[in-house]
């Protein structure tokens, strides 16, 4: 991912003589020279030169803005303090004053920044085919993280080891969180932030006590408005991570050839990968500081994932079906009326929130596709009408498909036997199917985003000229009935959009401080004394001690009177080191012979003791206030619970572990 960067910062000598205006033979041959030394690899990466600069540009000119919108909302705050606080008349005057200039800088920056954001052709398809663009969604940015200072004070006060010993480690964390910040437009990218999701479990379990903060804070720009939010809870980290590959997902989604089935089914299964992504961040995060992260904004998300899958699914029919006859076209049809439905973003909540273009482009397709089901049904009775000398198999089904169509039509045989009447049925929906169009096409040209977009305005003036053709075709100069109005069309689709959930255990991790111990002893929750170094010299009796359990052993019997019990070692230690050798991976087995191999003057033990375990408190904790309940019960109901500023978390599995375990944070518990 790293090798497609390092073009930006390789310099090329220029010949001197290109600059200079004079071009002679010799220059031209030395330009020939030049060339011919660069690699064929360069030519390569100077294929996608212009796609990768784009998207550097555009991610430099977020975080530009991102930076002047943090800027001026502090230069509000610290106004809107000093108005509350002054008496001064004169001064409120001033304060006010400053706070519309604030507010009118503030809200220019937000409209470059959804015009940045909603851009949605800069993520689409390179190929030459004629399809409807796809609306993606743009990453959230965030700042950098400096781990070093907290993790090794961390290391050093609850591990009581030297932090100077895990400087490789932490500049790995940092490293791959850097990464993630500008993943790459790929499966290897997805990879990347899936890597980085999964390293946060053994982040949190080693780093993340719930009594305490790291001091480490996280600071994340909502993908949409650019409005920052900080927090220190790690939950706030992960959520702002899912987030992203969710995003990630509807840009590959875009970015795919729908000319073919085989783009077309990666398209389906981007846009339900990221339906399942965004689905799960509403279930598993509450409390979201930011507005792209919250219920409603999810919610919205999700449907818009599920109509484009919807919107996949009609385009891989109209690719499949060779057979264009009756029931075909009216399948068509139906598909098409369940990819007008969507309704995605009508909600209030969502209408001041959601970029303008986003909204015109889901009110354009929405016209647009209702225009295609009329359009099918239309060309279904124009050209395809049941026959009389039909056989009578053939006009069952074709009776079964026009009934699910219209199901407010009870004169079926009739229309179907009647070449007039369906022809004057199929120039009602041609009608209907043409002012449509010109609605699509009205709401498109209001929006400056949606005009810029050639692509879409050529989709919406194709389909309307045929429309229109047909039309013509069936308009006679001695019809003059006036046309009826055409039913509506019953949506119905043979393939239901699937939510796909993240499959976290499809990237395997290593845990970055695994050299700390087995994480199921070695972690936050554990409460250490500090390191003991004990000699033993081995006596006639051996050297007093029973060993049990491994990674890392525990001393689980002293002898009294006996060598490890003089020495001062006691029942419940574990045995990190012995003679400097680190054992905290050791094996029961392992340990036993390195004792047993001991010489005449001894061997030196380092052991740690476990004084308590937060998840043992806190199952204590639980299992009181369970008796207390039942010992009220008589007199009144007590229920007790966790404080409601608590973080709330659910045990969950390693994410390297069989099938994924649920989780479920407060993001906000630790604000």
């Amino acid at each position: 991912m790293l090798k497609q960067y390092h073009l930006c910062e390789t310099s090329v000598s220029t010949p001197k003589t290109f600059l200079s205006g004079t071009f002679h033979i010799s220059s031209a041959l030395t330009v020939v020279r030049f060339a011919a030394t660069i690699h064929h690899s360069l030519f390569h990466h100077l294929f996608f030169f212009p796609l990768i600069c784009i998207f550097f540009c555009r991610a430099h000119r977020r975080a530009r803005i991102n930076q002047q919108i943090n800027k001026e909302m502090r230069m509000r705050a610290g106004a809107e303090n000093l108005f509350r606080a002054t008496t001064n008349n004169k001064v409120k005057e001033t304060v006010a004053l400053e706070l519309s200039f604030v507010n009118s800088n503030l809200q220019l920056l937000k409209e470059e920044l959804e015009e940045l954001n909603s851009n949605m052709e800069v993520y689409q398809t390179d190929s030459e085919a004629i399809n409807v663009p796809m609306i993606p969604l743009g990453l959230k940015e965030t700042k950098e993280v400096d781990f070093t200072v907290s993790i090794q004070d961390f290391i050093c006060e609850h591990y009581g080891e030297d932090s100077s010993l895990y400087d490789k480690e932490i500049k790995e964390l940092m490293e791959l969180r850097q990464a993630m910040r500008t993943p790459s437009r790929n499966q290897a990218g997805l990879e990347l932030l899936m890597e980085y999701y999964n390293q946060m479990y053994y982040l949190d379990q080693r780093f993340f006590p719930l009594h305490r903060n790291l001091g480490v804070h996280f600071h994340w720009y909502d993908s949409l408005t650019g409005v920052p939010s900080c927090q220190h809870t790690l939950a706030f980290e992960k959520g702002s991570v899912l987030f992203n590959i969710g995003a990630l997902y509807t840009q590959i989604g875009a970015r795919q050839d729908r000319s073919a089935t085989a783009g077309i089914d990666k398209a389906i299964d981007a846009f339900q990968r990221a339906a399942g992504a965004f689905h799960y961040l509403k279930e598993n995060f509450s409390n979201a500081p930011s507005l792209d992260m919250s219920s409603p904004s999810l919610c919205m998300l999700v449907r818009l994932m599920v109509a484009q899958v919807q919107e996949c699914v009609f385009e891989r029919i109209t690719l499949t079906t060779l057979d264009m006859n009756f029931t075909s076209q009216l399948h068509l049809a139906q598909e098409a009326a369940r990819v007008s439905e969507h309704q995605t973003m009508t909600q209030p909540l969502m209408k001041d929130y959601v970029p303008f273009s986003w909204a015109s482009m889901v009110q354009v397709k929405s016209e647009h596709f209702r225009a295609l089901s009329h359009y099918y049904t239309a060309v279904a009775h124009c050209n395809h009408m049941c026959k009389s000398h039909q056989t009578t198999e053939h006009f069952n089904i074709s009776r079964g498909v026009f009934t699910l169509l219209y199901p407010t039509i009870s004169q079926t045989r009739c229309i179907l036997r009647d070449p007039e009447k369906s022809r004057k049925l199929g120039k009602a929906h041609l009608r209907r199917a043409v002012i449509r169009h010109e609605e699509a096409m009205r709401v498109h040209s209001l929006c400056k985003i949606l005009r810029k977009m050639d692509i879409l305005q050529d989709v919406l003036s194709l389909m309307h000229k045929r429309s229109l053709d047909k039309y013509s075709e069936l308009d006679r100069e001695d019809d003059f009935d006036e046309t009826a109005e055409a039913p509506e069309i019953q949506s119905h689709t043979h393939q239901k959009p699937d939510i796909t959930p993240p499959n976290f255990s499809s990237v395997q991790v290593t845990d970055i401080f695994q050299k700390l111990g087995p994480l199921s002893v070695f972690c936050a929750r554990a409460r250490w004394g500090p390191i003991r170094v004990i000699c033993l010299q081995r006596g006639e009796g051996g050297l007093g001690l029973t060993l049990r359990g491994d990674s890392p052993v525990l001393v689980a019997g002293v002898v009294p009177g006996g060598c490890a019990a003089e020495a001062g070692l006691r029942e419940g230690d574990y045995i990190v080191a012995i003679d400097g050798q680190d054992c905290k991976w050791a094996k029961h087995g392992e340990v036993v012979n390195m004792l047993k191999s001991c010489s005449d003057r001894g061997v030196e033990l380092s052991v740690v003791t476990l004084h308590s375990h937060e998840s043992q408190v806190s199952k204590c904790v639980c299992v009181f206030e369970a008796v207390v309940s039942i010992c009220v019960s008589v007199e009144h109901t007590v229920r007790l619970g966790p404080r409601s500023d608590q973080l709330q978390c659910c045990t969950r599995k390693p994410p390297d572990g069989d099938g994924d375990a649920a989780e479920c944070f407060d993001i906000q518990a630790q604000a």
